[in-house]
């Protein structure tokens, strides 16, 4: 993959880039414009004698990174942090920049300079700590990620010029982490970029594949959803509702998980293209899914309703797939608002509101937000934690519900003894069996959508070292190791004994957590 061209402008005159990324940015005032200059000027200076693995000057990819961030409209901070994250390669002080930029900005490009190089590589308690010193610096200032998530998706995109050896590493860094948080984040557009651009260097086989797959047939494809497009239309006319269609090839990496999740090629998919279908009310969504579903043939088990049951990331839409033409469509249905949440998630609240901070966006609002902060005083004991806690953050979710009706929303895998502890510790404890929708079910059988789950207790019974293999929330995890550690000395010795087993194999497997610095 050839490295992206961002700017028309000649590389080496750096007085036309930031005068092109103005007339491309313009929403910037004045001052803030001569505040961002100011800070280029010395990305420039400072970046005079670093070797770039690029093909080009050091001080691009700062200003992409910038560049990526004020599509969404970021504040000033933000963009000038994106031109200067690269603090220590540029040999500067955070003394200076805070004496030139003031202390909110120096906190941030520290903070995302150092979110940027934390070794998030390898499945360790190492790497556990680290993946959770970058979650809690986002619960302080959501754009540290935001920063981090721009700098990947620049790397990613320019990639080629790093060794081999590296671009599988990077991708798959991207491919683990970051991807998954801008999902959290509820950043659509961007979590399947980082996951196209990355699927290329992980998979580079099944990335041609798909490729070659998607670009068969291209005007057969188009004949085939200009026709449903216009049944919608014409049908959304007739009962006097405005809408808007848009008709879309799935995105590579969406494609690929279709085919490990139902072991086919990609030849033998063929619900790979989608329809969205764009409405004003909510209230017409619901009309549109009726039309819809009268116009073709609904799958079954292939419905779900987010509008009401919203994504924890925010995201709202209605999803269908029907049988149209003897061929699978799968057709989204939301608002406009909706829309825009849905592809930019939290990085759409900057609309370049005035003010301070806490005026640009409210970050409890997201699910997420409140799970940093729960775990944020949490004690982790043990190299599963990471997968846990990847798992519970980044993965999938399910909705489940109580007998009386209240709804407890997991992390995809969890099972019973989960949700005993997400109802409350003392439960969890005591679970000996479960019922789903009034039948038995194994403990550790993985919970699925919807399901009504009902715990049975026993006063005898204690956590175990099998439950604590088994679950899949962080707290069940912590709970179950907090009493194992009281109550069986044993258990202590052994975990004491499996981690030093994991930092020796730890010595062989890290790579240089320093080489991030070196990609230009």
């Amino acid at each position: 993959m050839s490295k992206v061209t961002v700017f028309k402008s000649d590389e080496s005159n750096t007085e036309d880039l930031i005068t092109e990324f103005f007339s491309i940015n313009d929403y910037f005032g004045k001052s803030e414009q001569e505040s961002i200059k100011k800070a280029w000027e010395l990305l420039v200076k400072k970046s005079e004698r670093v070797e770039s693995v690029y093909d080009n000057p050091y001080y691009l990819h700062p200003l992409r990174v910038a560049h990526i961030l004020a599509q969404n409209k970021m504040d000033v901070e933000t963009i000038i942090a994106a031109l200067l994250h690269p603090f220590d390669i540029l040999t500067l002080s955070i003394d200076e920049i805070k004496n030139l930029f003031g202390e909110q900005t120096s906190k941030l490009i520290l903070i995302s300079n150092k979110i940027l190089n934390l070794p998030i590589n390898s499945k360790t308690l190492q790497q556990s700590d680290a993946i959770r010193k970058m979650f809690f610096a986002l619960v302080d200032d959501v754009r540290v990620i935001l920063i981090a998530i721009a700098d990947r998706t620049d790397r990613i995109r320019n990639i080629s010029g790093v060794e081999k050896s590296k671009q599988k590493i990077i991708a798959e860094e991207i491919i683990d982490i970051w991807a998954p948080l801008a999902d959290r984040l509820g950043m659509q557009t961007e979590k399947n970029e980082l996951e196209d651009l990355s699927l290329k260097y992980t998979n580079p086989a099944v990335f041609k594949q798909i490729k070659d797959i998607v670009a068969q047939k291209k005007d057969e494809r188009s004949a085939y959803l200009e026709k449903a497009v216009n049944s919608i239309y014409k049908s959304a006319e007739k009962v006097g509702i405005s809408v808007t269609i848009q008709s879309r090839a799935k995105h590579f990496y969406s494609i690929y998980q279709k085919m490990r999740k139902r072991n086919k090629e990609a030849s033998e998919l063929f619900d790979l293209l989608a329809l969205r279908v764009l409405c004003q009310t909510s209230a017409d969504c619901y009309t549109i899914l009726g039309i819809v579903h009268s116009l073709w043939k609904p799958l079954d088990g292939r419905f779900k309703d987010y509008i009401a049951m919203p994504k924890a990331n925010g995201y709202q839409s209605l999803h269908t797939t029907v049988m149209c033409d003897d061929k699978p469509l799968e057709i989204q249905i939301r608002t406009v608002e909706m829309h825009n949440m849905a592809e930019h998630g939290i990085a759409s609240h900057w609309l370049y509101k005035k003010g301070t901070n806490k005026d640009l966006v409210e970050v409890d609002k997201l699910a997420i937000f409140n799970k940093f902060q729960q775990l944020k005083e949490t004690t982790f004991a043990d190299n599963t934690d990471f997968a846990t806690l990847k798992n519970e953050l980044l993965g999938d979710e399910i909705y489940v519900f109580t007998p009386k009706g209240d709804v407890i929303k997991l992390p995809f895998g969890a099972n019973a003894i989960d949700f005993a502890y997400a109802i409350h510790s003392a439960i969890g404890e005591k679970i000996v069996a479960a019922k789903a929708n009034g039948k038995i079910i194994p403990l550790t059988k993985p919970l699925e959508n919807t399901q009504i789950i009902e715990v049975i207790t026993n006063p005898q019974a204690h956590p175990t070292e099998a439950q604590l293999k088994a679950v899949k929330t962080t707290k069940a995890h912590q709970k179950i190791h907090v009493w194992l550690a009281t109550n069986e000395p044993s258990f202590s010795d052994r975990v004491e004994a499996k981690e030093k087993s994991e930092e020796k194999n730890q010595e062989h497997c890290c790579y240089n957590e320093n080489f991030l610095q070196e990609l230009g």
